[in-house]
């Protein structure tokens, strides 16, 4: 398979992913390499995991970062209740073998990084916003991006029986360090421009009046040069249409008031809010038509 036909087949099922982006993708899949992903929120970096598990028709294993992340979480832990109920159930005398028995699979509890490389086909393993977890957090990634493997202390270490295709996402939290930089391929995904906005909204919501689809995509494009604490993204556009032609609303200029209220779909804070009132959101539909 080409850059190209992953980029067809990323398009026919809804992902519209730029030439850079889809090479990026392709590159990381054929070299097996994990793939850094960063841009702001809602450029559709998550999305691009999802899309490619489904192309795959793979598992797609999710790893959430944030603040505090640890092994425990992100790898593997033991079940500590059952332990000691083991224990407690072999009564005064558990024998020498209490312990190989204790810290055996039977009382493994797998976390993501430990289920994608026990896969026996491979899973697309999505480690999101990792730029939220701690700097130490990382060490533990470098092992896994390096070897696909995990050591585990008591059994030993496990090695990937099929490699995991790796997507990491970044918002710009915090300076990723370069080790990690270094395992990984890297794409910057950007707010897309006008035309690639209408396609996604074209294949994300068939059948919109063309009008209004032109009008929405305006409106959401000179919002993001407004000085807003949070732009709207790909998911609040979309939403924002769904809402639109769920109030079948087909031109945004006949009913201001109405348009209004539904920008809370897009503006998600009480100040993004307050500094686009309705002459500011007449100005950007005036512009948009």
């Amino acid at each position: 398979m080409t850059w190209k036909d992953l980029q067809s087949d990323l398009f026919d099922g809804g992902y519209v992913a730029s030439d850079e982006l889809a090479m990026a993708l392709h590159l990381a899949v054929a070299l097996g390499k994990p793939l850094l992903l960063e841009g702001a929120a809602g450029v559709g970096k998550t999305e691009l995991a999802k899309s490619l598990a489904a192309l795959q028709d793979t598992k797609l294993i999710r790893l959430q970062c944030y603040e505090g992340l640890d092994s425990s979480s992100a790898i593997y832990e033991w079940n500590y209740q059952r332990q000691l109920l083991a224990i407690r159930a072999k009564g005064e005398n558990p024998g020498d073998d209490i312990e190989e028995q204790i810290f055996s699979e039977k009382f493994l509890l797998q976390r993501p990084l430990l289920q994608a490389i026990r896969e026996e086909k491979s899973p697309v393993l999505l480690i999101d916003e990792v730029d939220r977890a701690d700097e130490e957090f990382e060490a533990y990634l470098l092992e896994l991006l390096s070897d696909f493997q995990v050591t585990i202390p008591e059994l030993g270490t496990v090695t990937a029986k099929a490699h995991p295709h790796v997507i990491l996402t970044a918002n710009g939290t915090r300076d990723l360090s370069d080790a990690l930089r270094r395992r990984c391929l890297y794409a910057y995904v950007d707010y897309p421009d006008r035309s690639t906005e209408l396609a996604i909204l074209e294949k994300r919501r068939p059948g919109l009046n063309a009008r209004l689809a032109e009008q929405i995509v305006g409106v959401v494009q000179a919002l993001r040069k407004e000085d807003l604490e949070k732009k709207p993204g790909i998911a609040e556009m979309l939403d924002w249409a769904a809402a639109l032609s769920g109030l079948g609303v087909n031109d945004l200029a006949d009913d201001p008031a109405q348009v209004q209220a539904t920008l809370v779909c897009l503006l998600k804070t009480q100040a993004d809010i307050a500094s686009v009132p309705i002459e500011v959101q007449q100005r950007l539909v005036g512009k948009a038509a």
